[in-house]
Formats: structure tokens, sequence, C-alpha cells
């Protein structure tokens, strides 16, 4: 397998894209650590890596918080031996238009999901560079190469996160560690999903939820279908793999950002 040996961690892995990611490592022979402000879930996805017989191991992590990520990165090193692959997926999201929102709506959103990013990384490059080996892959979104509507805040975030990946690609290219973004889609996670998601709420009048995740399926995709967790697990392990892809963000979005 092509990830046999290796070991991994991703943040905000319990549920939704993280345990889609740390499932796909798994599967391609990692042993995966999971990371999440909610360990009981944390728990439960960790002991879907474990049947598929890799080891693994949940934590506690606020990342917006640099002692507890400095402490991640110290626990799963201790355990593993070392680490190889880092996914920084935790992230947070709030729908609310500029008019709507508040200055503590936008320093919440910038601290999990854009200094979140830069803690965990910076963290991760005290154990990555003197092995060189290294594979950082930091969960943007098409958010970040694009703005919504109701997201100005998120997307500001994630576009920055872009902007930092590209930035710290070339500040370790010689260390034998890579640095790339993947951006998801439409995916049916909480972003999207339920009467407070973005499916609920730019519904048209008389439509229902369900009705208005299927039009936007339709009207924002080329390929008329959303994309999942698994999706991006796929091009986690690719990245994972590739000693020469670095500095790049990476859609998976069935042809949105096109």
């Amino acid at each position: 397998m092509q990830l046999k040996d290796k070991t991994a961690l991703v943040t905000g892995g319990g549920r939704g894209i993280g345990q889609g990611i740390a499932m796909a490592l798994a599967e391609a022979g990692a042993d995966v650590a999971i990371a999440d402000l909610d360990i009981a879930i944390a728990r439960e996805t960790a002991s879907k890596v474990e049947a598929l017989g890799r080891k693994s191991l949940a934590l506690k992590v606020d990342v917006a918080d640099v002692d507890s990520v400095n402490h991640l990165i110290d626990e799963v090193a201790t355990a593993f031996g070392h680490l190889d692959i880092a996914v920084n997926n935790a992230g947070i999201i709030s729908i609310k238009s500029i008019a709507e929102l508040s200055a503590g709506d936008w320093d919440r959103v910038m601290a999990v999901n854009a200094k979140g990013v830069f803690l965990c990384t910076q963290a991760e490059l005290r154990v990555m560079p003197p092995r060189q080996f290294g594979r950082i892959i930091n969960v943007a979104s098409i958010a970040g190469k694009l703005g919504f509507p109701d997201l100005s805040h998120y997307s500001a975030s994630k576009f920055a996160v872009i902007g930092f990946t590209n930035a710290v690609a070339k500040e370790v290219a010689t260390d034998g560690v890579t640095v790339n973004a993947l951006c998801p889609g439409i995916v049916g996670t909480g972003m999207w999903r339920g009467d407070e998601g973005l499916s609920g709420r730019w519904r048209q009048e008389g439509e229902s939820e369900e009705a208005s995740w299927e039009r936007h399926q339709k009207t924002l995709l080329p390929q008329g279908v959303a994309q999942t967790p698994e999706d991006m697990g796929q091009l986690a392990v690719y990245l994972a793999s590739a000693a020469h892809v670095t500095g790049q963000a990476i859609a998976v979005d069935g042809g949105f950002s096109l």
C-alpha cells in the first residue's frame, strides 16, 4: 500500500470531510491520529481506523489555542515516533450577510479557519523537516477561490489558507516537505444541509430544503452531483504520496471553479 509505514494526523477528523480523509489514508496503509474538539466523535473515527488494521489515537484539540496545538503534535510524535502526513481540516462555518455579521463572528471564524491552520502548520514543521519528509494538507474550500454571498467571513478565512499554503510551501521546499491546499466543492455536510445550511438559507419561496439542495447541485455543478468526503480522501491520498506537487490549491468540485 502506498502509505504503508506512514503516520498521519487529521484535525477535525471526527466527522464529515475529516472522517472521509482519515479513512482514505488508513485504507492506503497509514496509521492515523484523529484530533477533534469533540473527543467522543474522535474516538468513533479512531475505532473505524483500527478496524482496518491500522494504529490510531483519538485526541482532543482546540486548533485556535497554541498550547493545545503544541501539545497535540507532541502527543502524536511521542505515540507514533514521527509524523509524516498532517491534514489541517478543522474548521467552522457561519452563514450571515455582511449586514448581519458582527466583529465576534468574524474573529471566531478567522481564529479557527485561518489562525488554526497557521498554528497547526507551524507545530507540524517542528517535527517534519529533521526527517526530510512531510506532507501538509490544509483544507480550504472553493470559497477560498470564489466569493459567496452570506459567506464573506468564511471566504476570507479560506482565501487566507490558500495564500498561507502557497507561501509556506516555498519556505520549506528544500526540506522534503510539501504543503498543499485541498478545496472541497459542494459536499452534503453541515455547511450545506439542513435549515441552517446554505440550501436552507438560499431556498426559494415555497421550496423545501431538500429541493433547494437538489437545485443547487444541478445549477452550480457542471457534473450535476455533489461531492463526498470520500472524494476528498482520494485527493488527500494523492497529495500524501506526491513528492513534487507543492504550493497548490486543488479543487474537488465537479468543475464548479473552472
